[in-house]
């Protein structure tokens, strides 16, 4: 048992040491206690109107940036697009998400196809193959390296950065990749849950009062990796429970990702009416 153990905290430390399964800029607290409010604001509008977010259907361009080298530089086939689509309709289904592929586009551009977050070559991509509007869904897949798997934009962040607005994802991330442990599609996933303004389950670790400011996450001091089952790293904490290594929002293997919880489906409904719906 012992051995096993250490086998499986050697493999999780060698994927944590690789793999950096999100680069998302979360906001510091002082703006994620106004996105908060803005979001109470609306709900509380909504509630005296008798509005409540039902479901929505988002529409996906998908934008293929590669190399030149077939699908080893990056241009992935049609298959695993439509695989893609359909791994983000099963994960947010409960949540009241439905995606519809609404195109497919191929550049190829080296330069583009090694972008980093934040870089000039995000910048340009994004500016020149963006489609749709603030309810749209762009995924970009690119090659960024250093183990980096993504990153999104918040839902928060349209009417300020409208064209910078999406998803990026290593493209061997996508359903039937190379990118193993993280070759079924839930990097998309993750991504698009930041999209839709979820925060990650261990945003402020421990200490931090509203964590994600979902009630039913349990704390969680660090990212998970592998999939460290029973790991309960925050214990008597305000949001006690063993660490939510299933749900999508941690950085644990695809395998090992199934869910959002309630609360998470709550949030994202309230930040598409709040920011996304009919903008």
């Amino acid at each position: 048992m012992a051995a096993a153990w250490l086998a499986l905290w050697s493999t999780g430390l060698a994927q944590e040491q690789l793999s950096i399964r999100c680069a998302t800029i979360e906001p510091n607290e002082v703006e994620r206690g106004r996105i908060d409010q803005e979001m109470r604001n609306v709900r509380g509008q909504r509630q005296e109107a008798n509005l409540f977010f039902a479901s929505a259907t988002v529409n996906v361009y998908v934008h293929v940036i590669n190399d030149g080298n077939g699908i080893k530089g990056g241009d992935v086939s049609l298959a695993m697009i439509t695989d893609q689509i359909q791994v983000l309709n099963a994960a947010f289904a409960d949540a009241g998400f439905s995606f519809n592929l609404a195109g497919v586009d191929r550049t190829t551009n080296p330069d583009w196809f090694t972008m980093s977050p934040g870089s000039a070559e995000e910048k340009q991509a994004k500016a020149a193959l963006r489609m749709g509007s603030a309810d749209d869904l762009n995924i970009y897949t690119a090659n960024p390296g250093g183990g980096l798997l993504g990153w999104a934009t918040f839902p928060s962040s349209y009417s300020r950065q409208p064209t910078m607005d999406g998803v990026v994802v290593l493209y061997s991330s996508l359903p039937g990749g190379s990118a193993r442990p993280y070759h079924l599609g839930d990097t998309a996933t993750h991504e698009v849950g930041h999209w839709l303004g979820l925060y990650h389950t261990f945003q402020g670790g421990c200490n931090e009062k509203r964590g994600d400011f979902v009630s039913d996450t349990p704390a969680e001091r660090s990212p998970a990796f592998g999939c460290p089952v029973g790991r309960d790293s925050c214990t008597g904490s305000r949001f006690p429970g063993l660490d939510p290594i299933e749900n999508f929002m941690d950085y644990t293997d695809d395998a090992c990702m199934d869910r959002f919880s309630g609360g998470q489906h709550t949030r994202m409904g309230e930040a598409w009416d709040a920011y996304r719906a009919g903008r």
